[in-house]
Parts: structure tokens; sequence; C-alpha cells
């Protein structure tokens, strides 16, 4: 399955790169390989177009969630799975609970959020 790689210039383009990075996820390949530099350059290609068109909310770790939650069809099931359990997606999203180091590393490489987004000032207690 190839694709030309381009700059995504629009939603369009936008919209195929990631179907073509998805494909990968369950068959992730090789770092060095043409597969895997196929797969590292789509992504450094949706980050890129993320960052311009989709900044992430400034300060506070849970809207970085909520906007990454919005932007990628999550739900706070789909947050529960990440950190562990029900009550603790909750507390979360809620502000009644900070992230762990552990959970911010998580949640950036899963759900492709920013580490800056997530350590910003939380008002949990």
């Amino acid at each position: 399955m190839t694709m030309h790689i381009h700059i995504l210039r629009d939603e369009a383009d936008y919209q195929a790169a990631k179907a073509a990075y998805e494909v990968y996820f369950d068959d992730e390949p090789e770092p060095g390989t043409e597969a895997g530099d196929r797969f590292e350059l789509l992504g450094l290609l949706l980050a890129k177009y993320e960052e311009d068109h989709f900044p992430m909310p400034a300060d506070d770790p849970v809207e970085a969630i909520r906007f990454a939650m919005e932007r990628q069809g999550l739900s706070q099931s789909d947050l529960s799975e990440v950190l562990g359990s029900r009550s603790r997606a909750s507390e979360v999203l809620n502000h009644r609970r900070a992230l762990s180091v552990a959970q911010i590393r998580k949640l950036s490489r899963e759900w492709r959020i920013p580490v800056q987004a997530l350590i910003g000032q939380s008002q949990a207690a």
C-alpha cells in the first residue's frame, strides 16, 4: 500500500494521512525499514498539521485531555482504560486528582497529547 507522502494542506489531506497512519497501529513496522520510515513520516506530518490547526488548550491538563477526547472521538471509558479505572478517570476529569508522571507518559504516548499540555497548572487539590 503506497501513498504519495506530501505536506498536509487541508482536512482531506489530513484525513487521508490519518487513515494511512492508523493502518500500522495493529502491527507497527520496524524502525529503519521502508514501512517504518513511512510510519514515522506520517506521524510527523500529522503532528505538524494538528499543531498548526488544532492548538492544545494551555495551562490545564484536563482541558488538553478533553480536547484530545473530542478530536479523536474518545470517551471517559477510553480514558479509564488508559488511567486504570473509571473512578481515576472521573477524578482527573473533575479536577479532584492530578495526573501522575506515569499517566502523563501513557497519555502522551497512546493519545499523542504533548507532554507539555499534560503538565500545565492543574486545578486538582
